[in-house]
């Protein structure tokens, strides 16, 4: 029996990626932010030069030395 994806995801949660074209469930994303942008963190990387959640951890560690 095959299982479709309408039957095992909402379809309005079905998003494309920016970068490569392919559909993913943004609610399954590795990736905490950009979620509904990028289906991973390779194509985030390849299309911005740097994750997002990088960039977080960056600032954090800078706040947390200038503290």
């Amino acid at each position: 029996m095959a299982t479709t994806l309408s039957s095992t995801s909402d379809q309005a949660n079905i998003k494309t990626c920016r970068r490569c074209g392919v559909r993913y469930d943004w609610r399954r994303s590795p990736s905490s932010s950009l979620k509904m942008t990028y289906c991973g963190s390779l194509c985030e990387r390849a299309d911005l030069g740097f994750t997002i959640e990088a960039l977080i951890r960056s600032e954090r560690d800078v706040a947390a030395v200038a503290a």
